[in-house]
């Protein structure tokens, strides 16, 4: 009985220190943060880049293997 005090003791006082991960404000999308926009669309261009390189490199490997080249 008394342990489960302690814990509960333990818990309220744990949650009632927390911070709502959750913002209060809305984000402002008249003005957007280029930088963020930036990369997000530069990784995106590197990583589709990276596919197709090597799909071509997929594709001439199976033709040499199988003597289409």
């Amino acid at each position: 009985m008394i342990i489960t005090r302690l814990l509960s003791r333990a818990v309220l006082v744990n949650n009632s220190g927390c911070r709502s991960l959750f913002r209060g404000s809305k984000p402002d999308t008249a003005n957007p943060n280029w930088f963020r926009v930036g990369l997000a669309f530069g990784t995106s261009v590197f990583i589709w880049g990276l596919l197709f390189r090597q799909h071509s490199r997929d594709v001439h490997e199976y033709k040499v293997r199988n003597g289409l080249e």
